[in-house]
């Protein structure tokens, strides 16, 4: 047992990670799913969340933002709540990993040297077309695993997207999980009716409303985000390497791509990180979507008590704003895995935070 992480299922292999050294990936894409009013809270208005992607990696690696005028933000009563990007930013500088960032398809380009997976941006899952290009970007995955396999002793992979949620709602419908009203998301109100709405309305228009099996890549093209089969693939790519996926509901879908692809696949090898603002989601049961998909998927889960935070907008998280993003729950675990007290890695994020 390690301080500030519960584990559900088997600590095996996170017993072992304590003796390796790992690198840290954030993947980044864009679903013009996140343009419509009310779906997601990653960023002050529906139309910066287009950006929120780009901005994360920009800030983990420059330090600041560059694709537009500030760190993207959500707004709560005036105050404004970190994104959780500073928080990957400042695990990342504490225990000195390296780290790659990957673009799967973003809207807008960050200024940064990135691996591409990806020359599309995802569209507005309503239309039934939400990947253009899903299979090409799975195989670009697998192209990226393979190089990366056996490098490092093991990955942590996280995410940035905006109504990623949602997309993973889709795709997991799709899929046949029963998942409606079990998604997480970045506001303390979870518009899951929303959410349903839209996935019903993509299914609707994609025509796979009353089917039955139905193919993986249908499923991410047509209701799914470009995130979903470049980590998928970068997974099946990578097949001697430990992994941590660092997110919450996005990674669920992320299994159970993997699973419909490889039903005999080994999910031993594979770990999820997240918080415990994702975990304990009232609104959300990401344990019942992962014990769906595969019973023997850990889920380790990271608490930083931002309750003992001064800072204003880290306690936002404890209301239920944000939770998640940037691979933020991997990279606290990799620095509690490091040896790092939960006190330590909360005062560096603090520090990052006012910097």
């Amino acid at each position: 047992m390690i301080n500030g992480i519960k584990t559900y299922g088997s600590d095996e292999l996170l017993q072992k990670m304590r003796y390796m050294e790992p690198v840290f990936i954030c993947v980044i894409g864009t679903t013009e799913t996140s343009l419509i009013p009310g779906i997601s809270g990653a960023g002050s208005t529906p139309e910066m969340t287009e950006y929120t992607p780009a901005s994360d990696v920009e800030l983990m690696v420059h330090g600041d933002v560059r694709c537009m005028d500030e760190i993207a933000k959500t707004v709560v009563n005036g105050l404004e709540a970190h994104t959780p990007a500073t928080i990957t930013k400042a695990c990342i500088e504490l225990t000195d990993i390296p780290f790659v960032i990957v673009n799967a398809g973003s809207k807008i380009n960050p200024d940064i040297e990135c691996n591409i997976l990806g020359h599309e941006y995802g569209r507005d899952i309503r239309t039934g077309k939400g990947v253009i290009n899903p299979l090409e970007i799975y195989e670009n995955g697998k192209e990226l695993g393979l190089r990366l396999n056996g490098l490092h002793d093991y990955l942590v992979i996280g995410e940035s997207i905006a109504a990623g949620t949602t997309t993973a709602l889709g795709v997991l419908r799709a899929l046949g999980i029963d998942a409606n009203k079990k998604v997480s998301g970045s506001m303390p109100t979870n518009p899951h009716d929303l959410k349903i709405k839209t996935v019903e309305e993509g299914l609707k228009n994609a025509g796979l409303d009353k089917e039955e099996n139905i193919d993986v890549f249908q499923a991410i093209g047509s209701v799914g985000d470009p995130i979903l089969p470049a980590i998928a693939g970068i997974i099946i790519g990578t097949p001697d390497t430990p992994i941590i996926l660092a997110g919450g509901t996005q990674m669920a879908a992320i299994c159970a791509i993997i699973k419909d692809i490889n039903p005999n696949f080994d999910f031993s090898r594979i770990n999820i990180a997240t918080t415990i603002y994702v975990a304990e989601d009232e609104t959300a049961d990401l344990i019942n979507l992962l014990n769906q998909i595969d019973p023997e998927i850990t889920l380790h889960v990271v608490n930083p008590e931002f309750e003992k935070s001064e800072d204003n907008g880290l306690k936002l998280y404890v209301d239920g704003y944000v939770k998640e993003g940037a691979g933020a729950g991997g990279a606290i675990l990799t620095a509690l895995l490091k040896g790092y007290s939960q006190e330590t890695i909360r005062k560096k994020i603090e520090k990052v935070c006012k910097n």
